[in-house]
């Protein structure tokens, strides 16, 4: 394996592309390769069995490519499946989960709100970190149903987007959270949204920046940072519309060389 071969990350679409940012960002001189499987979006809804189904088809796809390390850009798909990507394949496999631990160990007033994906909330995996952090915490969990659905659309700052989340939101704010921790790496791109219904004591979490750290630190201990001084090559592929995919990538990294594919 060489230490120019790309990071691979996938996701349920194109929502993966909040932590696929943070980690190119912390490391500006790898080579990625990205797969949206909006076709299948949102995973959050799908049978267990076929959340490992298509998180196995998405890696192995990765791993024909060439990758060398795999991000599981998903919530859903890492709370589900990565137990037996990493027991199937050799190549080294990176997770995202909540980040339940910062927001319950700051919390002042011991009321904090997960909005994530039924798939995510109900995975044997959040519900182990869950009780690991909610000693003397109020956890007010929320499914974000229709959220990743217009997410997939383009439609993260319509008005329809922010009725949803008036909705969503209500339990939480009548419970007083003063932390917010998004359980979905598409939600990152609902902060602006958020911002305008949460009071401004409220600190929304994400894990993309934990994700990246652990990526660089995993890519160390391998011995597979890429050190070369060239431009960095990202590859963007997508099974439905790459509009989407496209615009939001773009509005994102204006400075960086991305191409959009179409994969099967």
């Amino acid at each position: 394996m060489s230490n120019s071969n790309p990071i691979g990350f996938f996701d349920s679409g194109v929502g993966g592309t909040s932590i696929w940012k943070e980690v190119i960002q912390l490391l500006p001189n790898e080579n990625s390769i990205y797969l949206s499987d909006s076709k299948n979006a949102p995973y959050g809804e799908k049978p267990i069995a076929e959340i490992i189904a298509l998180s196995k088809k998405n890696t192995e796809k990765l791993i024909e490519m060439g990758c060398k390390i795999i991000v599981v850009a998903c919530n859903t798909a890492t709370t589900n499946a990565i137990q037996i990507l990493r027991q199937t394949y050799s190549i080294p496999i990176i997770g995202i989960e909540p980040a339940i631990k910062p927001a319950a160990l700051g919390s002042q007033t011991k009321s904090i709100g997960i909005l994530a994906t039924k798939g995510t909330l109900s995975s044997k995996l959040f519900s182990k970190t869950s009780e690991l952090y909610s000693q003397n915490i109020n956890i007010i969990e929320v499914v974000g149903n229709g959220l990743v659905s217009l997410i997939e659309q383009g439609k993260q700052n319509s008005p329809e987007i922010k009725e949803v989340l008036y909705t969503l939101l209500k339990p939480m704010l009548d419970a007083k959270i003063d932390f917010l921790v998004l359980g979905c790496s598409h939600y990152p791109y609902l902060v602006p949204a958020l911002k305008e219904i949460l009071p401004a004591d409220v600190t929304i979490i994400d894990s993309g920046e934990a994700v990246a750290k652990q990526t660089k630190k995993v890519l160390l201990e391998n011995d597979l940072i890429d050190t070369s001084k060239k431009s960095s090559n990202h590859l963007l592929y997508s099974n439905a519309d790459p509009k989407v995919l496209e615009n939001l990538v773009r509005s994102q990294q204006t400075n960086l060389e991305v191409l959009i594919w179409i994969f099967n």
